[in-house]
């Protein structure tokens, strides 16, 4: 009587909450799918960092199609869901080496980068229903959060500026050259990658793998994606950044706080830092 009892205890086991089996096989192929993608991600990255341009480039076309493909024959849901936000990530690299640059005006090369980003942004926040909350939407505090902003980015700003050896975007300090610098760096800069990179991407892998895990994962690819930087500890430091403002980004759900805060980040760093010098000139 007690093996029998043990063998409809082990029988049961196997038979109950099959609903809930798969979904926890569901699951389980969401985790792997994510991982693969990342991993499809660090490749041509990778290859870029050590220089390969023409090959990281010609492999994210071959991403780009495949994942196409995979977002329009698949039936599954949450798996386009995911190829679709993935997608972005291609799409913005492509771009980004698509655009030359203009010599005459430096800031002109990121308008035409970022500008672009915007539809592709725009059709998978549509098509996925992502809420107001979830993209972060909101303009609570906003007037508390620009001064913080601004001490953040002065803070990271001078930081990237002793690691990587920036060059200003802008001729001088007057009024007009800042304001121009503000607005390229928050509204084209900010909103744009912190909308991808926290707001999509970070969501969607908040919901694979936790808040944690989200946050970590997202925060490499963020660092990762600056490969182009060419210096491991300049990788690191973006991968850091990435963290901290997906970490406010996660306490805050504020999207125009964390744009502001990557805009101010790059208005110090490609623009006050290197014409006054570190410290704003007074160290």
């Amino acid at each position: 009587m007690k093996n029998c009892s043990k063998e409809t205890t082990i029988f049961g086991k196997s038979a109950e909450n099959p609903e809930v089996q798969l979904k926890n096989s569901k699951y389980q192929s969401k985790e792997a799918l994510a991982g693969v993608l990342l991993l499809l991600i660090v490749l041509p990255e990778s290859l870029i960092y050590s220089g390969e341009i023409k090959i990281a480039l010609l492999l994210y076309t071959g991403i780009l199609v495949a994942l196409s493909l995979i977002s329009i024959f698949i039936k599954e849901q949450e798996i386009r869901n995911i190829c679709q936000v993935f997608l972005l990530l291609p799409i913005f690299r492509l771009i980004n080496f698509s655009v030359p640059m203009f010599p005459e005006s430096s800031l002109l090369s990121f308008e035409y980068i970022y500008a672009p980003m915007i539809i592709p942004l725009a059709i998978v926040t549509i098509r996925q229903q992502f809420t107001y909350e979830q993209l972060g939407l909101s303009f609570k505090k906003i007037w508390y959060y620009l001064p913080v902003s601004i001490i953040i980015g002065l803070l990271l700003g001078q930081g990237e500026s002793f690691i990587t050896q920036t060059v200003s975007l802008i001729p001088d300090l007057s009024f007009i050259n800042i304001l121009k610098l503000t607005v390229v760096m928050v509204f084209f800069v900010g909103i744009t990658e912190e909308l991808l990179f926290r707001s999509i991407l970070q969501t969607r892998l908040e919901g694979i793998f936790g808040s944690r895990g989200g946050l970590v994962l997202s925060s490499l690819v963020f660092g990762l994606m600056n490969s182009g930087l060419g210096s491991p500890y300049e990788i690191l430091y973006a991968s850091f950044t990435g963290f901290l403002i997906g970490y406010l980004f996660y306490r805050t759900r504020s999207l125009p706080f964390i744009a502001l805060i990557h805009g101010f980040i790059n208005v110090f760093s490609f623009g006050v830092i290197p014409l006054m010098g570190h410290g704003l000139g007074i160290l």
